[in-house]
């Protein structure tokens, strides 16, 4: 089946199987390897892109389910060569170390500073509840998040 949808701005078209996971042809077929595999179950946020705006697992979710709609991952997310400010401020606070959790975890910054201006921090690690990190112990990316939200000019 054919299935046609915006990536990262710009039309997009694939043929795929009607089983097919977004996340595969999104790495194996379209070459996008931001989107990380991990639980295949929808519990660690490694595999998160957006689609029309929310946070969606790609490895729990159909590609034929993405005809239609706007799917964004981190590869979208730069101006050219010009990082996205949410990226900005991981890299300024050092919220990464391995960098596996990271793209998942932009993502879902990106969408709730979509939807609240200035949230809190108890909203915060709310809306970052389904992305696991194995390495910061979130302190980090905490920190960079809320400064984010707080200093946004830094990141400008």
């Amino acid at each position: 089946m054919r299935v046609d949808f915006k990536l990262n701005g710009a039309p997009a078209s694939v043929e795929v199987e009607p089983c097919e996971m977004l996340i595969d042809v999104l790495r194996d077929r379209l070459q996008l390897k931001g989107t990380k595999r991990s639980c295949d179950v929808q519990v660690c946020g490694a595999c998160t892109v957006l689609v029309d705006g929310n946070p969606t697992s790609s490895c729990t979710t159909l590609c034929a389910d993405a005809h239609d709609r706007e799917v964004t991952t981190i590869e979208g997310l730069a101006d050219g060569k010009r990082l996205d400010p949410v990226q900005r401020a991981f890299i300024a606070h050092g919220a990464l170390q391995c960098g596996f959790c990271t793209p998942g975890m932009i993502l879902a910054v990106k969408s709730l500073l979509a939807r609240h201006e200035k949230p809190s921090e108890e909203t915060v690690r709310h809306y970052l509840r389904g992305n696991i990190c194995r390495c910061t112990g979130y302190v980090k990316i905490l920190e960079a998040v809320m400064d984010l939200i707080h200093n946004p000019h830094n990141y400008q």
